[in-house]
């Protein structure tokens, strides 16, 4: 897969065969946790008060440990009404298990053509763990629906990413520029990209199964000090601000250079020239992916202050990639004023 250079064919052939991750497996429990936060859902895509948009999942605390704690939990609980042990062992979107293919086989869910799993009650507002065992349990069914003739899902994305039913071209995904991408974002997803800075809701945010989505009773999961984060804070983060501030969320993992990247690219697509003076310190910054992105937005902002400070930028600015963003930047403002 592109851009995931761990996500191996290898991989998946091995997520298919649950024996090769725990010797004797017999069965695959699949479990779900809502994580929907109604008062974060429907905001405005527009960048109002240089406000950035975080996805819904990554608002509360890390999923990963408090469901890992959650099933070491369940398998203790089930031994123990079972009288007896057995061997089990568990992954929350982690390893090479395909959680959306054991949720669907298992009943929990069913495709949507964004390739999320839809859950009765709750769509697709749901983290997904699976415990393999060697017990014997009885097997559910699949569910037998499916989104029909729906598609606003497909049509609805920005980028164009679900490229068809079921089929998402990640290196398009605004979730996936926004956190997986670790260099630079090409330049035609960035206007797409709106004041997202953290993920992307639009496919689920979108999809009529939603509309019925019940609030998370989980307190991890409602973090509302997240939605619509301060850009400007964000510019004015430094690491150990970065830490104490994300420390066991999922925001972590796109670093403190990726956190502030997206920023500057929302703050361009908001195109308000109070933030000219902020992106101006980014650009002097000594990350280099941080300037290269805040010199795009300097070029979407435009005016005579923005030019100036891309003008002094580029006289002294040492590397190349930066440089080229300075240039472009500095064309397309002076391509407006002719």
């Amino acid at each position: 897969m592109d851009g995931l250079p761990w996500y191996t064919a290898s991989r998946v052939k091995r997520g298919t065969k649950p024996q090769q991750l725990l010797p004797g497996a017999r069965s695959i429990i699949c479990l779900g946790i809502n994580y929907f936060q109604p008062a974060n859902r429907y905001k405005q895509d527009r960048n109002e008060n240089n406000t950035g948009r975080i996805a819904n999942y990554a608002q509360g605390k890390d999923y990963h440990k408090l469901i890992k704690k959650r099933m070491r939990s369940f398998v203790v609980e089930m031994s123990s009404i079972l009288g007896k042990e057995f061997s089990a062992k568990w992954y929350v979107d982690d390893g090479p298990m395909l959680d959306r293919a054991a949720a669907n086989r298992s009943g929990l869910g069913w495709f949507g053509k964004n390739t999320n799993i839809l859950s009765p009650g709750v769509g697709s507002w749901t983290f997904l763990g699976q415990i393999i065992t060697d017990l014997d349990l009885e097997y559910d069914s699949p569910l037998k629906k499916s989104c029909g003739t729906c598609t606003q899902c497909v049509t609805s994305c920005p980028t164009g990413a679900i490229v068809g039913p079921y089929v998402l071209d990640n290196t398009k995904c605004i979730s996936f520029q926004t956190i997986e991408n670790k260099g630079p974002i090409p330049r035609d997803i960035r206007p797409q990209m709106k004041n997202w800075i953290f993920g992307c809701d639009i496919c689920q945010e979108v999809c009529p199964v939603n509309n019925i989505a019940t609030e998370t009773r989980e307190p991890e999961f409602q973090r509302s000090s997240l939605d619509n984060i301060n850009l400007f804070d964000v510019l004015r983060l430094d690491e150990e601000r970065f830490k104490n501030q994300f420390s066991g969320t999922p925001i972590m993992r796109t670093k403190l250079s990726g956190l502030k990247r997206n920023a500057c690219i929302a703050l361009g697509n908001n195109k308000d020239k109070s933030s000219v003076s902020e992106l101006s310190k980014s650009l002097t910054g000594d990350i280099d992916l941080v300037r290269g992105h805040a010199a795009w937005a300097l070029g979407q902002i435009g005016g005579p202050n923005a030019l100036d400070i891309l003008q002094k930028a580029s006289s002294h600015e040492t590397n190349e990639w930066v440089l080229e963003e300075i240039d472009l930047a500095i064309h397309q403002i002076n391509t407006r004023i002719e």
